[in-house]
């Protein structure tokens, strides 16, 4: 990895982000150098949504280029449930897999508007490749998948459900 100039770092370390941001920037401005692969969401889902993208990567300027990717599981299912499957049992199946099928699809490039914040920028972005890969948004993050529910998120949410009913 150190030969590829890939950007790691730990995301609960506040330095660390203000130094990827940091490291980011740099290499947007440096034409010479390839583009940046990031995948915002910072998890994978199984397939039929897009979560909510992580905001540093569109905070830090520069032209994204989306790219939509769905998986297609006739083959083989390359979707890892981690609360139903061990690493081992996940990386059998894909082994054993006739194919890991893949649609790619590469959407035209966004720039952050004037008006924009980095959070509406993600928004944007995720909806367009949500759209052509025909998956639904969620407004939530890949956290939930480990974590329990904040009860302020219950409540928001059902405040929004009786005003329906």
């Amino acid at each position: 990895m150190q030969t590829t100039q890939h950007v790691l770092f730990e995301r609960s370390e506040m330095k660390d982000r203000h130094l990827v941001r940091k490291k980011i920037r740099e290499h947007i401005a440096d034409k010479a150098k390839l583009p940046i692969l990031i995948f915002p969401e910072g998890t994978c889902i199984n397939n039929t949504s897009v979560m909510m993208f992580k905001k540093g990567s569109f905070e830090v300027g520069g032209t994204i280029h989306p790219v939509a990717i769905k998986y297609d599981p006739r083959f083989g299912d390359a979707f890892w449930n981690s609360t139903k499957n061990s690493m081992m049992t996940y990386v059998f199946n894909v082994m054993t897999s006739w194919a890991i099928v893949c649609n790619v699809w590469y959407l035209p490039p966004m720039v952050k508007e004037e008006e924009e914040d980095a959070v509406h920028f993600a928004n944007r972005v995720k909806a367009v490749i949500a759209a052509r890969g025909g998956m639904s948004v969620l407004p939530w993050d890949g956290g939930l998948k480990r974590k329990k529910v904040k009860e302020s998120f219950k409540e928001e949410q059902q405040k929004k459900y009786c005003q329906i009913v």
